[in-house]
């Protein structure tokens, strides 16, 4: 039982950006037993794991994401 006492205070202390890699981790190595060739889906995992945690952790609206990606390209 101390073991998941231990896991718990890492995840109460650790940032949203590492969980959210732990997480794209866990579900990559899952995907990854299905076969060998889908590793660049596990890479995939942990980078939107990474980018959704980074996210989390800046607070930052989802309008202004999807305008810094996809900017407005509108002429005066």
């Amino acid at each position: 039982m101390e073991i998941w006492n231990k896991i718990w205070s890492f995840i109460q202390s650790a940032n949203l950006r590492t969980l959210g890699m732990l997480v794209g981790a866990l579900l990559g190595l899952l995907y990854l037993c299905v076969g060998f060739w889908k590793t660049l889906v596990f890479a995939g995992f942990i980078l939107l794991g990474y980018l959704v945690g980074r996210w989390l952790d800046s607070q930052e609206d989802w309008r202004a994401v999807v305008e810094r990606l996809i900017p407005n390209k509108s002429r005066d």
